[in-house]
């Protein structure tokens, strides 16, 4: 029997083992979860996905969760290879890949790299991709000034920075008390808090990774969700342009949706979800929009 953790790699006289949940029969669905949070955070997702009959996997990112936490590794190569020694371990097939905010980015530097062999469909909610950094080729980016603030913020008081995060993730102002409690809220800060200081810091130079070529190798269906009130990943700078990147990718625009869709529209996110994962292979995809 397998344990729920996976060795990938070691730093000095440590291991770096990532903690993983495997349930359910049928067909994979590996849930890749977003900074700071842990495969927690897809608590809305998991049982309705186990209802329609997948086999559902979620996993901790290398610093987050119940993963170790080393000081080394944060890094889409390195996180993209720490997903390949899950698919292989698991010895997963024909799966999917959905990601949500950071984890977007480990899909598409995987299906890069590792190809698409295990893979038959990939899904990307809240994206980074393709290009988050304001660049002279990449105008609707956000400006690298940003980042630097980021990363100031978290080195100053890394806590207080985590609940002005949370504000923004959920727009509390807007959608608290209807569909997003304050316990809610209170429960994403305290897996952040709990997660390395160390890779809390770094993967905010991973946000800037330019996905473009990535992107052009991905040959699948592709489902992308995106709420159109996201104040941490904008929608015009990732969602929009990586729907034109990707074609023939089915695009969901959530109406007054924060970044935590997958918290505050979960029926739609759900709704969605399931219907591009009981799709034939073969199917065309098609644009879509909505509201929520």
């Amino acid at each position: 029997m397998l344990m729920p953790w996976i060795n990938v790699d070691t730093e000095n006289s440590g291991d770096i083992d990532l903690y993983y949940e495997d349930h359910g029969e049928g067909k994979p669905v590996v849930l890749i979860h977003g900074w700071p949070l842990s495969g927690r955070s897809w608590e809305r997702q998991v049982s309705v996905l186990l209802e329609a009959g997948y086999r559902v996997i979620t996993y901790d990112r290398r610093g987050f969760g119940e993963s170790s936490r080393p000081t080394t590794g944060y890094d889409y190569d390195t996180f993209a290879g720490d997903l390949d020694l899950i698919m292989t371990e698991l010895e997963l097939c024909d799966a999917a890949l959905v990601g949500f905010s950071m984890g977007t980015g480990e899909v598409a530097r995987y299906l890069s790299i590792y190809g698409s062999d295990r893979v038959e469909r990939a899904a990307f909610i809240a994206s980074v991709p393709p290009y988050l950094l304001k660049a002279q080729d990449n105008p609707t980016g956000v400006e690298g000034e940003v980042f630097d603030e980021i990363r100031s913020a978290i080195v100053m008081d890394r806590p207080a920075y985590l609940t002005k995060f949370f504000n923004d993730f959920y727009n509390v102002d807007v959608l608290g008390g209807d569909r997003v409690s304050e316990e809610a809220v209170r429960f994403s800060w305290y897996i952040a808090v709990g997660a390395s200081p160390v890779g809390t810091l770094e993967c905010v130079t991973a946000w800037a990774t330019d996905f473009r070529n990535d992107l052009q190798q991905v040959q699948m269906p592709t489902l992308i969700i995106h709420g159109d009130a996201d104040r941490v990943l904008p929608i015009a700078a990732t969602g929009i342009p990586l729907h034109e990147t990707l074609e023939g990718s089915r695009f969901v625009v959530i109406e007054g949706g924060p970044h935590g869709v997958i918290w505050t529209h979960a029926e739609r996110v759900n709704h969605e979800l399931l219907e591009f994962l009981g799709e034939s292979a073969t199917s065309t995809e098609t644009p879509a929009t909505g509201p929520a």
